[in-house]
């Protein structure tokens, strides 16, 4: 993919940590300019400054994407600095991982603007731009939570879910217009996702995995015109059992996450 993506124009939302800043780290030594986007100004402009060794054109804006004024602010921002966006990573995400019952509306509604409106109203407001070029790129970071439904965790499943149902809509929307969509779906994958206060422990089911197997799956995805990239790989598999025998997987998952929480 280092080919494709020298001179390539790309942003990058949730740079500041994690994947997104695995991703734009790997973007830029592949030689495109990275836009980065995120909350943290301190831990972003450490990201744009290793960027900037192999992009010195790359640039960071400090965005809240749970504002949808700044969301817009953002796609004007990349627009007019990059001269146009080849490839969107909408990467940015919050968990809050929180029993059903102790879950309520301001907090789910939080995790949707986060987590799916944000990226679709950034997708919109770039998408033209590619469609007038005739080609582009948007990635958006979903997760296997999506597919696999997982307990504890569903205003974040409900928003991952969302994402990926759109983009793969919008996928068959465009097509043939040269715009490509690629959704991935990462498994636990060891970042401060999963440490965060305000947030119930992760249930231990299956072994982290690393930011650099992430970024080798995407831009493995990328490559080669992937639609669906599943990491690790074997999720797939799950996600097809699931979708098989729902009744039989929910209640195994219950099952499951009793005998964790009784031990």
């Amino acid at each position: 993919m280092t080919c494709a993506l020298a001179g390539r124009r790309v942003v990058v939302t949730g740079a500041s940590s994690g994947i997104g800043a695995g991703l734009a780290r790997a973007f830029a030594r592949a030689g495109a300019t990275v836009g980065l986007a995120a909350r943290r100004a301190d831990r972003l402009g450490e990201v744009v400054e290793e960027c900037r060794r192999h992009a010195p054109g790359s640039r960071m804006w400090v965005s809240d994407l749970a504002d949808p004024a700044a969301v817009d602010l953002l796609a004007a921002s990349a627009a007019d600095e990059l001269g146009g966006v080849d490839l969107l990573v909408n990467c940015a995400g919050i968990p809050k991982r929180r029993h059903v019952s102790r879950l309520d509306p301001g907090t789910v509604e939080h995790v949707m603007q986060v987590n799916f409106f944000a990226p679709v109203r950034l997708t919109l407001a770039l998408l033209p731009q590619m469609l007038e070029r005739g080609e582009g790129r948007i990635v958006n970071v979903s997760s296997v939570a999506a597919t696999l439904s997982s307990p504890g965790e569903s205003a974040y499943d409900a928003s991952k879910a969302a994402l990926g149902v759109f983009s793969e809509a919008m996928a068959m929307d465009l097509w043939d217009t040269g715009v490509k969509v690629m959704v991935v779906y990462p498994g636990v994958v060891d970042t401060e996702l999963f440490h965060l206060p305000d947030n119930d422990p992760p249930i231990d089911a299956v072994e982290p995995i690393t930011v650099d197997e992430v970024v080798a799956a995407v831009l493995d995805g990328l490559d080669n015109d992937a639609l669906q990239v599943y990491v690790p790989g074997w999720f797939a598999g799950l996600a097809s059992d699931k979708a098989a025998d729902v009744e039989g997987f929910v209640s195994g998952a219950a099952e499951f996450v009793r005998s964790r929480r009784a031990t």
